[in-house]
C-alpha cells in the first residue's frame, strides 16, 4: 500500500506584523522579534509561515520566500506527519481507563470525536413472567451467526406492502403500550445531565420497562445488546449504551420501544446535555418542527411518500439535510412492518393512509451531509462527515379526520422536553 501523495501548500501565510513587533509599556524599550529563514544555509529574515503548521499547532516554520519554502518541502512535510501521528496517539489516550483500552476497534477511522467505551455490560435479564416478542429468546450470534435475535414473524411478512388496518381491540392495545413507552422515556429524560453514562440510562430504562410488565423491545432484536438506543452527537440512530459519561454540550437521543400484551410502542426525543451551543439548538428545534409538520399532514387519503417532501422542505430551508438510509415504519404486533415511511423528498414509498393504520414518523436531520456510515458493532449509524444529527419520533394512529399521537407527552401540553431549555 502506498501513501497518497500530499500536495504542496502553495499559499504560505504572511505572519501578522503584531507577532513580530508588539507594543511595549510606556517608558520601556520594545524588543523587536526577528526570525531567520529555516531553510538550510539561508539566514535571511523570515516573514512567511507554513499554514499547515499553524493549523497543527507546530511552533516556528518561518521562511523568507515561497522559493525557500518549496525547496525545504521534502523535509518540512515530515513535521506535519509527526504532528498528525502525535495527535492520533493523544486521542487514543482518551480511550484508556486505568491502563485498559476502552476503544474496542483500534485503528478504526471514526468520522467524528465520539468514541465507544467498552467493555459493555452483559445483556440484562427480563423476568420470565413478562410476555416477550418472538425474537427475545432467539439464540445469540455465537450460536447461529447472522440470524441472531431474528423475528420469524417479521421475516414471514418481509417484502409485503400490505398495511394492516387495526380493529378496535388492537387500537386499544396500541394506546396502552404507547402510553407505557412514553412513561419510560420520561424517566430517561430525568437522567440526562453531564456525568451520567448512557449505560446508567439504559439500566433505568430496563427497570422502568419491567416495573410496567413490559419487555424492552430492542433487547436481543437481531442481537442488539441493550434495552434502548442512545445516540450522541454525530450518531444518527441505534447507538449502543455504554460507559461513556455524557459531557456538557452534548446532544443525546434516547429511543424507547416497549412490548406489552402483544404490542410494541415506539418513540424518541433528542435532549440537551447541560448548556449547548446555538447550532445544537437550531438543529434540534428544526428536527422537532420537521416531525410536527409531517404529523399535521397525516389523515386518510394522504400518500405516505408525501411526508418526505414536507420534512425535507423544512430541513433544507434551515440549512440541514435529511438522512435517507433509515425510515419510519408500521408498528403494532410487529416491531417493524409496512408501511415504510421515508423522510426525504421524491421517495417512492408505497401506500395511502387509511383509518386504523399505525406507524411511526422519525426524521433524522443532520448539520452537514446526509450520508451515513456504521461502526464495526453493526448498529451505530454515524454521519460520514462527523457532524451532529438529531431525531424525534412518535407513533401515530390514522383516524377518520386526522391522527392521534399515541406517544404524546401528557405533561407540558405535549411539548418535547428540550423546549424547556430553549
Amino acid at each position: 500500500m502506498v501513501e497518497q501523495q500530499q500536495s504542496l501548500p502553495l499559499d504560505v501565510i504572511i505572519a501578522a506584523s503584531a507577532a513580530f513587533h508588539r507594543p511595549s509599556p510606556a517608558g520601556s524599550m520594545a524588543a523587536v522579534v526577528t526570525r531567520e529563514c529555516e531553510t538550510e544555509d539561508c539566514s535571511k529574515e523570515a516573514k512567511l509561515q507554513c499554514p499547515t503548521c499553524i493549523k497543527l499547532g507546530i511552533q516556528g516554520s518561518y521562511f523568507c520566500s515561497q522559493e525557500c519554502f518549496k525547496g525545504s518541502w521534502g523535509t518540512h512535510k515530515l513535521l506535519h506527519k509527526k504532528a498528525k501521528e502525535d495527535k492520533t496517539k493523544d486521542e487514543g489516550k482518551n480511550c484508556v481507563e486505568k491502563e485498559v483500552n476502552t476503544d474496542p476497534w483500534p485503528g478504526y477511522r471514526y468520522t467524528g470525536k465520539l468514541r465507544p467505551h467498552y467493555p459493555l455490560t452483559p445483556m440484562r435479564l427480563v423476568p420470565g413472567s413478562i410476555q416477550r416478542p418472538d425474537y427475545a429468546d432467539h439464540p445469540l450470534a455465537a450460536e447461529v451467526g447472522l440470524l441472531a435475535g431474528m423475528s420469524e414473524t417479521e421475516q414471514t411478512l418481509k417484502g409485503t406492502s400490505q398495511i394492516k388496518i387495526l380493529n378496535a381491540e388492537e387500537i386499544e392495545g396500541m394506546r396502552v403500550v404507547c402510553k407505557l413507552a412514553r412513561e419510560v422515556l420520561d424517566i430517561a429524560a430525568m437522567m440526562v445531565k453531564p456525568g451520567v453514562t448512557t449505560e446508567e440510562i439504559d439500566h433505568a430504562v430496563h427497570l422502568a420497562c419491567t416495573a410496567r410488565n413490559c419487555y424492552p423491545s430492542p433487547l436481543n432484536y437481531y442481537n442488539f445488546p441493550k434495552s434502548c438506543c442512545t445516540s450522541v452527537n454525530e450518531v444518527i440512530c441505534h447507538g449502543i449504551p455504554d460507559r461513556r459519561a455524557l459531557q456538557e454540550g452534548d446532544i443525546l437521543n434516547v429511543d424507547i420501544t416497549v412490548y406489552h400484551n402483544g404490542y410494541h410502542g415506539d418513540l424518541n426525543e433528542t435532549f440537551f446535555v447541560g448548556e449547548v451551543d446555538e447550532g445544537a439548538k437550531r438543529l434540534v428545534q428544526t428536527t422537532y418542527e420537521c416531525l410536527m409538520q409531517a404529523i399535521d399532514a397525516v389523515k386518510p387519503g394522504v400518500r405516505y411518500r408525501e411526508l418526505g417532501n414536507i420534512i425535507q422542505k423544512h430541513a433544507q430551508a434551515n440549512g440541514f439535510s435529511v438522512v435517507r438510509s433509515y425510515c419510519g415504519h408500521g408498528i403494532h404486533k410487529l416491531f417493524h412492518t409496512a408501511p415504510n415511511v421515508p423522510h426525504y423528498a421524491k421517495n417512492k414509498a408505497v401506500g395511502v393512509m387509511k383509518p386504523g393504520h399505525v406507524f411511526t414518523i422519525e426524521p433524522m436531520i443532520c448539520e452537514g451531509g446526509w450520508q451515513d456510515e456504521t461502526w464495526p458493532d453493526g448498529w451505530t449509524a454515524v454521519t460520514r462527515d462527523g457532524k451532529r444529527s438529531a431525531q424525534f419520533e412518535h407513533t401515530l394512529l390514522v383516524t377518520e379526520t386526522g391522527c392521534d399521537i399515541l406517544t404524546r407527552r401528557l405533561d407540558d401540553n405535549g411539548r418535547a422536553h428540550f423546549l424547556t431549555q430553549m
